[in-house]
């Protein structure tokens, strides 16, 4: 074997070649069948009809579909956590648990829900739902305006690498120097624009379409090519670093494949074109672009690696290429089939059920449709037909004999049809796992009987659907592995983040990026009472195992606690546990038990002091002399209320005395009223207020 590197042309021309192999494999094999499924799926079927008879058709594919996946989100978003992070070692249960609560909080932030509902959409329908996780890092520009610079400053500020100048403007000054002569200064005034390069997770939705892999693959690891082509803005392209006269000369999806403009028109329901957008801006036109994941040997070291090629127009002309640590895809399968990379999607496996549903339906309606108003047989020439093509109500046929308008009357057989669809429905139930008591639907089956019963019925009918769980489940792990290596790769700083109801400061880049991925759901729909039950006995148990032992039982925790009465919560679909409970974590039980075992030290340190007695003593003795004093204090100021009212009898009893002397001495009349209103007023005795007269306190 001839070990050389390979040129660029070399490599171009076997990426060209698995990319194209990919793409023939794909609208040759795969496509036509996504279409079908598409196609019924919006209430299509391949059978024909006859004009004048129903053209209504069964929605079989829909409407199991729509069936279906509430309970699968609901089983992946009902529980609090629903990926858990393993850690490897001793060392690494503290930073597993930060991962899973922190990527728990990226994939919510990222809008998440919608993630999952494309990507199980697309499993139950197209055979395959594909997320694509990748780490972008873009430029952010802050603008800042300086005035009043020297020659040197100014030098210094836009020799900066991430500084570009937008404005500048110099203006002369004069200013004395150090030997006292007048020189001229130029002085600077800009504007800059200061770029830093940021990054963030994303995770999208991949359409079916653009995904493309090689025939051969049974999974993405041992895949020959894995490419993912759509179309971007020439403007954007030009923006990653793409050379704009290469960028002008790719084409886009208009020129390629009508097997791929076919898929994507009939997933968006209408036809789509962009040569309008195109003729009016050149950097708006779409262009065709493809990431191909490959091992090759590039340098001719005999080993291959894994390479990202970025590929451009339908020719899939090489643009970049650089090494890579792993594909970004995470793919999702209600059925898969064995030793196939292709799956079994849920819509075809009713294809021809709802066919014949739709077959019988028609029938039912004709029928109905013909018993309500049937053909009628009519003596040529003896009969106005303007009138018999009357339809009101009531008419008037005009006829020139009686009987020349009999009725050919048509049987009413769509009752005996009715048990036909009924079995249709039930070999569609029996093939998806769907049926109307899994769904707490079925009269028959949820009235008069037990709540065993109906528990027993409903869970015997979801099998298919925790099988369809378990599979998805797969998917659901490898992609919140790829979003914990990527954090782990690309995160350049610390920050704060709300971590189990309280603050904390989280580096990823310390995490284990071999952690395994635990799948945290129950196989299974409707089983909430069940979990509830467990939750409930568990708490018991661990309330009875704290109280019995204490905190250093090495069970329980408080923590444990904590987090079961959370789950417990969340079972109920109440999520925001901690408005309910305090966060706890070790940290802080630790805290506690700290406290605590200070506050016992504490009171052992004050039982053998010999001092602490006689200190006690004291203080009561002190408090005993106060409670002395006030008494004291009280019994004196009611004795002086008391010699007070006293002397303001005596004072109103002489001022009567006086006045009546001078009245009779001099015929003068004393105001006595204001007199009495002073020896009345409020005075303060001991601190208190005290009254005189009639409002005093006797």
């Amino acid at each position: 074997m001839d070990l050389k590197a390979k040129t660029r042309v070399e490599i171009e021309n076997i990426v060209q070649s698995a990319i194209g192999g990919a793409v023939d494999f794909v609208e040759s094999e795969i496509s036509e069948g996504r279409i079908k499924a598409q196609r019924y799926y919006d209430g299509h079927v391949d059978l024909t009809h006859e004009d004048g008879r129903s053209k209504v058709v069964s929605t079989k594919v829909r409407d199991i579909v729509r069936a279906t996946k509430p309970s699968l989100m609901r089983v992946f978003l009902s529980s609090a956590r629903p990926v858990e992070f393993v850690p490897k070692g001793p060392d690494d249960v503290k930073n597993a648990e930060q991962a899973t609560e922190f990527m728990h909080h990226e994939f919510t932030r990222l809008n998440g829900f919608n993630v999952l509902n494309d990507v199980f959409h697309d499993a139950l329908v197209k055979k395959q739902g594909v997320a694509k996780i990748y780490w972008m890092d873009y430029p952010e520009a802050e603008i800042h305006s300086y005035t009043d610079l020297s020659d040197d400053e100014y030098t210094f500020l836009v020799a900066e690498d991430d500084v570009t100048v937008i404005e500048h403007s110099v203006e002369s000054s004069m200013s004395m120097d150090q030997m006292g002569f007048e020189v001229e200064e130029p002085i600077h005034s800009v504007k800059i624009s200061r770029e830093k390069t940021k990054g963030e997770l994303c995770i999208e939705s991949v359409p079916p379409e653009e995904f493309f892999i090689d025939r051969n693959a049974r999974t993405l690891k041992d895949a020959y090519v894995v490419a993912h082509r759509t179309e971007m803005r020439a403007g954007d392209l030009i923006n990653m670093g793409v050379d704009a006269e290469l960028v002008e000369k790719l084409d886009g999806f208009a020129s390629g494949s009508e097997m791929t403009q076919a898929e994507h028109q009939e997933r968006l329901g209408y036809v789509t074109d962009s040569s309008d957008e195109d003729a009016q801006d050149e950097s708006m036109k779409n262009v065709a672009v493809t990431e191909a994941y490959m091992r090759m040997d590039v340098d001719g070291t005999g080993t291959p690696v894994l390479h990202k090629f970025l590929c451009g127009g339908t020719n899939y002309d090489l643009l970049d290429y650089s090494p890579c640590d792993e594909q970004p895809f995470a793919l999702f399968e209600v059925d898969p089939e064995p030793h196939s990379f292709y799956g079994n999607s849920l819509a075809e496996l009713i294809f021809n059920d709802q066919d014949s549903t739709t077959s019988v339906l028609r029938g039912i309606m004709d029928n109905v449709a013909m018993t309500n108003n049937p053909r009628l047989a009519v003596v040529e020439g003896q009969v106005d037909l303007d009138d018999l093509l009357n339809n009101e109500i009531g008419a008037i046929v005009r006829m020139k004999q009686a009987g020349a308008v009999q009725e050919l009357t048509v049987p009413f057989v769509a009752g005996q049809t009715l048990t036909a669809l009924s079995y249709l429905d039930g070999q569609v139930e029996s093939k998806t796992g769907v049926t109307r008591a899994s769904m707490g639907l079925d009269p028959d089956a949820m009235q008069s009987t037990t709540k065993a019963a109906v528990t027993a019925t409903v869970q015997a009918q979801a099998g298919q659907v925790e099988v369809m769980v378990r599979n998805l489940a797969d998917g659901v792990r490898d992609m919140f592995g790829i979003m914990l290596r990527l954090m782990i790769k690309n995160f350049d700083e610390d920050q704060m983040e709300q971590m189990n109801g309280s603050a904390a400061p989280v580096d990823p880049r310390v995490w284990n990026s071999s952690m395994d991925v635990s799948i945290n759901v129950g196989l299974g729909t409707g089983r909430e009472e069940e979990k509830m039950m467990g939750l409930n006995q568990a708490l018991q148990m661990q309330t009875m195992v704290y109280q019995t032992y204490g905190p250093s039982n090495g069970l329980v925790t408080l923590t444990n606690i904590r987090n079961t009465l959370a789950d417990l919560l969340a079972a109920s679909g109440v999520r925001n546990a901690d408005r309910y409970f305090s966060p706890m974590t070790q940290e802080i039980e630790q805290q506690m038990q700290q406290q605590a075992m200070q506050a016992q030290q504490n009171q052992g340190q004050e039982a053998n002091d010999p001092n602490a007695a006689f200190l006690q003593a004291e203080q009561i003795k002190a408090q005993a002399k106060m409670q002395n004093d006030i008494g004291r204090l009280q019994l004196d100021t009611q004795k002086a209320a008391a010699d007070d009212d006293l002397k303001r009898d005596e004072m109103a009893q002489d001022l009567l005395v006086q006045a009546a002397k001078i009245a009779g001495q001099y015929g003068t009349n004393v105001d006595t009223a204001r007199i009495k209103a002073e020896q009345d007023k409020v005075r303060m005795i001991g601190g208190i207020a005290q009254g005189g007269g009639q409002n005093g306190n006797r």
